[in-house]
């Protein structure tokens, strides 16, 4: 497979990852799509092995989401610029903290962002963990299953 397609692949991924955020979009549907567009045009073994693993895990994290309480994050106060905060917040601690890291980072994104709007740290407390109750959880399990995806294909480029 060329570098060209390569970072297609990774655009498609990196859109994905952003698409969890959005309301409305199928963003781990996008990771799928760009795991499985990789390993149908590049057939080695550990392409089927990663493309396998990402079915599972989002059969998994779907299996999960539907376990948790329903999205509601609009009446919990959440606003796009939150989930860019959340966002930014699991991607960075997915690589700071490998892997583990995104949960923290995650919940530290709606903090700082809570903790600026509010500017007490009691009420950013509450704020996030009426945000987690209300929807959070369901996001950062999506978000979570598919930085484990991306970072899977990561490594399997790099290394494989």
């Amino acid at each position: 497979m060329g570098v060209w397609d390569l970072l297609l692949v990774g655009l498609v991924l990196l859109l994905g990852l952003c698409g969890v955020l959005v309301p409305g979009v199928p963003g781990s549907w996008l990771v799928w799509a760009a795991v499985s567009w990789w390993a149908l045009k590049d057939p080695q073994p550990v392409a089927w092995w990663v493309l396998v693993g990402a079915t599972v895990m989002l059969f998994l994290s779907q299996v999960v989401r539907w376990a948790l309480p329903p999205r509601r994050l609009r009446t919990s106060g959440a606003t796009p610029r939150m989930g860019v905060y959340a966002g930014v917040g699991a991607f960075l601690g997915f690589f700071l903290i490998p892997v583990l890291g995104a949960i923290p980072g995650f919940m530290g994104g709606v903090y700082l962002y809570e903790r600026l709007r509010l500017g007490r740290h009691g009420e950013a407390v509450a704020a996030l963990r009426t945000v987690m109750r209300s929807g959070g959880s369901s996001v950062l399990t999506e978000l979570f299953t598919c930085l484990l995806i991306a970072g899977a294909w990561l490594g399997a480029v790099i290394w494989g």
